[in-house]
C-alpha cells in the first residue's frame, strides 16, 4: 500500500549505519510499516480530521473567525496547540479512532495528530492549498524541522521560499511518496546501533509522558518551521 501523497520536532539525528552492522530485513520492514501508519495518521487524522477529532481547515476557520488579521489567527492557532499537548491526558483527544498506528504508543501518535494539524492550518491560513499532494509534504517536512529543510533540498527544493510548491509540483509523484517514506521512517527512527527507536523512548519532544513543557517546546517548535516552510502568498 502506499503512503497518501496529498501535499523535526528536533534536529534531526538519523544517521547511516556504523560501517559493517548488518540491519536485519525484518526490522527495517517493520519500521517502514510503522512509518506508514503514521505518515498516514498524520494526513488522515491530523490534517484532514476524523470523528470527534477537528481537521486543520476547520480548525483555521474557527480562529480566522475569531481574528481577521491572519497573523493573529496563526499566533493563535499555535497557541492553541501548545495548550493542548501540555495538558495531562492529551492523548485522550482523538476519542479512541481506530485509525491510530497500532504498535505506536497513543501519546505519540497523538502528539504528531495534532503536530500536523497546527501546521496545516497555519498552512491554510497562509493561503495554501492542504488538500494538494505538495502541500500535504510541506506538512510532514514541518515535522522533522531542520532535518525537513535537509531532506527537501535534496530532493531540489528550498523550503521557506514562495517557489517552494512550484518546485514541488514539478516532482513525479513518485518522489513526493518517497519524500513521504523518509518522513515517517525518520520520526520513528533515531541513531542506534539498531537503527530501530524503541518507541517507548521517541524523539525528546513527543509523548505525554516526557512532560508538558517539553510538548508545548515541540509544538512550537513545529510552528516554526511551518510558518518558515509556507510563507506569507
Amino acid at each position: 500500500m502506499q503512503l497518501i501523497r496529498r501535499s523535526e520536532v528536533v534536529e534531526d539525528r538519523t544517521a547511516e549505519q556504523p560501517v559493517g552492522e548488518v540491519v536485519p530485513a525484518e526490522d527495517n520492514r517493520k519500521v517502514a510499516e510503522l512509518a506508514e501508519k503514521l505518515v498516514t495518521n498524520i494526513l488522515s487524522v491530523g490534517v484532514d480530521g476524523a470523528g470527534r477529532f477537528k481537521g486543520a481547515r476547520e480548525i483555521a476557520e474557527e480562529h480566522r473567525a475569531h481574528h481577521v488579521d491572519v497573523e493573529v489567527a496563526v499566533a493563535k492557532v499555535i497557541a492553541t496547540h501548545a495548550r493542548v499537548v501540555t495538558a495531562t491526558g492529551f492523548a485522550t483527544g482523538l476519542g479512541g479512532i481506530a485509525l491510530l498506528p497500532v504498535a505506536i504508543p497513543t501519546d505519540v501518535a497523538t502528539f504528531y495528530a495534532y503536530a500536523g494539524r497546527c501546521a496545516a492550518a497555519v498552512a491554510h491560513l497562509r493561503g495554501y492549498d492542504i488538500e494538494s499532494d505538495e502541500v500535504r509534504s510541506v506538512v510532514l517536512l514541518s515535522l522533522l524541522g531542520a532535518g525537513g529543510v535537509a531532506a527537501a533540498s535534496k530532493a531540489g527544493v528550498e523550503l521557506g521560499t514562495k517557489t517552494a510548491m512550484a518546485a514541488l509540483k514539478k516532482l513525479p509523484g513518485k518522489a513526493l511518496i518517497e519524500i513521504n517514506k523518509k518522513v515517517g521512517f525518520r520520526l520513528i527512527t533515531k541513531t542506534g546501533t539498531k537503527g530501530v527507536v524503541n518507541l517507548g523512548k521517541l524523539v525528546p519532544f513527543v509523548g505525554g509522558g516526557v512532560g508538558a513543557t517539553v510538548n508545548a517546546v515541540g509544538m512550537r517548535t513545529v510552528a516554526t518551521y511551518a510558518k518558515s516552510n509556507f510563507p506569507t502568498i
